[in-house]
């Protein structure tokens, strides 16, 4: 076999091995997206069984329905990106396939010719003619190599050949394996369309119901921005406090005063916490976020906007509330009609957590990452808790989401 026909059958080989294999890394990291989201489902489900044997529809409801619609719309996009992916990567196969099979031919013709050589000259007097024949004994020495080395080309041709056919019979099967895995895969995804569909019937009947309470809703929606508007006062009067501290604290020591002053400890603490950016611990330790961060149209309420400050998980009912970073407790205060809330400074951060219906620790506390702060109040009617968390630093708000791991 020539040594372009070699190196060409390695390029090919080369290529598809390579483009497969970043295929299959690519196909994991779905895989894993996959898992997740499929996790959020589950643990949705959990909290909506529950609710639905309830028999009480509330907007909590709503939210955590809304939030399996969502997980399952991304489930059943990942599917297609994954479907697309195993297309791609049979479409290679098939090319991996055709060349392998282009090769095989070129072999078997090269093959074919040196055999008819060697039945025209296949008289042992021939050959030993031709040696003989020699002017020199070099060169009588150079034939006698000539005729050793083309049997042996011709026992590694016939190898090649052989190991060229396996390799095509392996790889019809790899693609039948792939044919085999995308075929269950669209069966997946066709259920899960059918289980979205399905989803979207109760959304659409609990939507009807909460409209049916149109004045209840308004009364809630009204006592939810009192409660958010005192805690959002609550923070920023402590913070201002704790500023005020810093301040005579630093004029005290001869020190600028603007600002927020931190000490050397306090600003490793909030640089620290800086560095661990995407990375804190839920607040809980399961859940799944049902309210995100910022300004969202209201459920139900037409022409009407919520303002969340910080992001709402629902949990398990009566689960613990904990720390996202260890800290300092700088307040514990009361939300009329609602419950009791914890403030916790991590040097110029700050992070805020309720509702709670007990409370673990006081002010002033030192508190580690992961440590309990309460139990979380099940609303009357309700089947599970929510965890409300703000992240502050200073006086600005921060997205929640964004700091905290995503799981």
């Amino acid at each position: 076999m020539s040594r372009f026909i070699i190196k060409l059958l390695l390029g090919c080989l080369f290529i598809g091995i390579t483009a497969l294999s970043s295929n299959a890394q690519t196909k994991q990291a779905l895989q894993e997206k996959k898992k997740m989201l499929q996790k959020e489902i589950d643990y949705t489900n959990q909290l909506l069984e529950k609710t639905e044997k309830s028999k009480y529809t509330s907007l909590n409801q709503l939210r955590q329905l809304n939030k399996k619609i969502s997980s399952r719309q991304a489930l059943i996009s990942t599917m297609g990106q994954e479907i697309q992916l195993i297309a791609d990567s049979i479409d290679l196969q098939n090319n991996l396939i055709d060349s392998l099979n282009n090769e095989l031919e070129l072999l078997k013709e090269e093959y074919a010719e040196m055999i008819r050589n060697a039945y025209r000259n296949k008289s042992s007097y021939d050959k030993l003619m031709f040696i003989f024949s020699a002017d020199n004994f070099n060169q009588a020495f150079k034939r006698l190599k000539y005729f050793q080395q083309y049997a042996q080309y011709r026992q590694a041709q016939a190898q090649t050949i052989l190991e060229t056919q396996i390799e095509i019979d392996a790889q019809i099967k790899l693609l039948e394996a792939i044919k085999k895995s995308n075929e269950a895969l669209l069966q997946a995804k066709l259920n899960e369309r059918n289980t979205l569909a399905q989803e979207k019937s109760k959304q659409q009947i609990v939507v009807n119901t909460l409209n049916g309470k149109e004045r209840q809703l308004k009364q809630e929606l009204k006592e939810k921005q009192a409660a958010s508007q005192k805690i959002t006062k609550a923070i920023e009067r402590i913070i201002a406090e704790e500023i005020r501290k810093a301040r005579e604290a630093a004029r005290k020591a001869g020190e600028k005063d603007k600002g927020f002053p931190l000490t050397p400890e306090a600003r490793e603490l909030s640089n620290s916490f800086a560095s661990n950016k995407g990375k804190l611990p839920w607040p809980v330790t399961e859940g799944v976020i049902t309210s995100a961060y910022g300004v969202h149209p209201h459920p139900t309420l037409k022409a009407v906007k919520t303002t969340n400050n910080g992001i709402d998980i629902s949990t398990k009912a009566g689960n613990m509330g904990r720390t996202v970073f260890n800290g300092s407790v700088t307040s514990v205060f009361i939300i009329p009609g609602v419950g009791k809330g914890v403030i916790i400074s991590h040097g110029e951060y700050f992070t805020t957590y309720s509702p709670f219906k007990e409370v673990f620790v006081s002010t002033n506390d030192k508190v580690e990452t992961k440590q309990n702060l309460g139990v979380l109040i099940t609303e009357k009617g309700e089947s599970s808790s929510v965890m409300h968390l703000e992240i502050w630093k200073v006086m600005d708000k921060l997205d929640p989401e964004t700091w905290i791991f995503k799981k």
